[in-house]
């Protein structure tokens, strides 16, 4: 009962998203940037540390990312830069404090509409190990984060949640989880799969993404119609790359995903894309040369980069 409440309370206080708009065609995308090499952009914005996750809220400004830098409240935190104005750049991002962040690992926040946030957390209390929480920010701050159960959680890992409402104003959640029973369940080792749920009911497979290798942290548009995740599928440059898939109906099976070639993916760790509320910008981590060293001097850390597109 107490998750049934959870999950329709979530539902009814969702703002409807934009009428879902036609399948587009939308131009190339150009080469990706480090965030931090924009003229303007703080030097705070990429660190020594793990800076990644990133993501835009709908109105384009705040950039939400997940670092476990100093000055946070333990392990990974959640942080978000501000702007005044799309294509301004990025200020310093902010340690979003108690209750969202936590003394265990917080990462991979989605922000929707009506100032809401998903995100997941090792935090106790969970089902298992980290799991996928809702909050909003009201007048006076952010409420208590609430865990979505544990249909859509479970014993294993969950990341990246995606939320939109479909054609027919139903809520669509994405993510990926490690649990049994995934793609390649037969060969007896859980790797990482991309799920749906719809109405926050019971998580399936979605159609047309998995493989026998891990496939992560997806994203998807807000028309629902293009989708881009990380995957250690054959074809990578090296580590996961990120992959994109389109479809012409927000309920149809995905077509088969394709590779980003370089330069969106490198020979390094590149993962965790997203899309920006009108798709002409997609931000990523990535642990390729050019990110800042870590502390003990000699590995590369992830920051955060940014690549756009023409409509």
């Amino acid at each position: 009962m107490g998750r049934r409440i959870v999950m329709i309370g979530i539902a009814l206080g969702l703002i409807a998203a934009a009428s879902v708009a036609n399948a587009k065609d939308f131009g190339a995308w150009g080469t990706p940037v480090n965030a931090e090499s924009i003229p303007g952009a703080s030097s705070e914005l990429n660190t020594p540390f793990n800076d990644g996750c990133p993501i835009q809220s709908p109105d384009g400004l705040s950039l939400f990312i997940a670092s476990n830098r100093p000055g946070g409240l333990g392990g990974q935190d959640i942080w978000v830069a501000q702007r005044d104005e799309q294509g301004d750049p990025w200020g310093a991002p902010v340690n979003l404090g108690a209750p969202v962040n936590s003394s265990a690992d917080d990462f991979c926040p989605s922000p929707t509409r009506g100032h809401r946030l998903f995100f997941v957390s090792a935090r106790a209390g969970g089902c298992g190990g980290p799991d996928i929480y809702f909050t909003r920010l009201d007048r006076d701050g952010w409420r208590d984060p609430r865990n979505l159960g544990c249909e859509i959680n479970s014993s294993a890992g969950e990341a990246s949640p995606s939320f939109f409402e479909d054609e027919a104003g139903r809520p669509i959640l994405y993510f990926s989880s490690a649990r049994a029973g995934g793609f390649a369940a037969d060969a007896g080792v859980p790797d990482s799969d991309i799920y749906v749920s719809v109405n926050f009911g019971s998580p399936t497979l979605a159609p047309g993404l998995n493989t026998a290798s891990d496939d992560s942290r997806p994203n998807v548009r807000k028309d629902g119609l293009e989708i881009v995740f990380d995957s250690t599928r054959p074809g990578t440059l090296g580590g996961p790359d990120i992959w994109t898939a389109l479809r012409s109906d927000d309920s149809a099976s995905w077509a088969g995903p394709v590779h980003f070639d370089a330069p969106i993916n490198s020979a390094a760790s590149d993962s965790r894309a997203t899309l920006s509320w009108d798709a002409l910008t997609m931000v990523f981590g990535s642990t390729r040369p050019g990110s800042e060293l870590a502390p003990d001097g000699i590995t590369i850390s992830n920051d955060v980069y940014v690549v756009t597109r023409e409509a």
